[in-house]
């Protein structure tokens, strides 16, 4: 038997949402928005706490593209991460004046539509990002990858990348991860 309400009220769920919360261009999660304009009330609960360990090392290794054949980025977190390095060594002064160009002429491999964007957003062109997953994007980069950039190795921020990196080592590209 359905809970009996007085005639006329409105009652509207609500939704837990366990997962972090993502802003799309009106800066609002769109699980929310769309959750909300069915009806619901929704509240996001972040399941996952999440902390960077290689930050300076990282961000050395920024600083020097001529070492690099180009950057791989797996999730918003390497963004993020590398946003981190810029800001927390007050390099993005740097990064805006010669960092940056020094970087673009390099490739920039992404996994995913929502990394691309925020690699973008940094100032850098994107490549592969339609491969949709880690293992695609090391097929990608070896169908695509030059001798140079294969023999200088590819900057690959990030924790941990499943098992693409011995595909990558088998077409001879070094990975260096931080």
């Amino acid at each position: 038997m359905a809970p009996a309400f007085p005639e006329g009220l409105l009652v509207k769920m609500k939704v837990l949402l366990l997962k972090d919360a993502k802003a799309d261009d009106s800066g609002q999660d769109p699980y929310i928005q769309e959750l909300g304009s069915c009806g619901f009330e929704a509240t996001l609960i972040p399941v996952l706490s999440f902390e960077f360990l290689s930050l300076q090392s990282f961000s050395e290794k920024l600083s020097c593209p001529e070492v690099y054949g180009g950057l791989i980025f797996t999730s918003p977190r390497a963004v993020e991460a590398m946003e981190l390095c810029l800001e927390r060594d007050h390099k993005v002064e740097v990064w805006e004046k010669s960092l940056k160009e020094k970087w673009r002429v390099k490739p920039a491999y992404v996994v995913g539509q929502a990394t691309a964007s925020l690699v973008r957003r940094i100032g850098l062109a994107t490549e592969g990002e339609e491969c949709g997953n880690g293992e695609k994007l090391a097929e990608y980069i070896c169908s695509r990858e030059n001798g140079l950039a294969a023999a200088q190795g590819i900057l690959h921020p990030s924790l941990q990348w499943c098992g693409q990196p011995l595909l990558l080592r088998e077409f001879q590209a070094p990975l260096n991860s931080v």
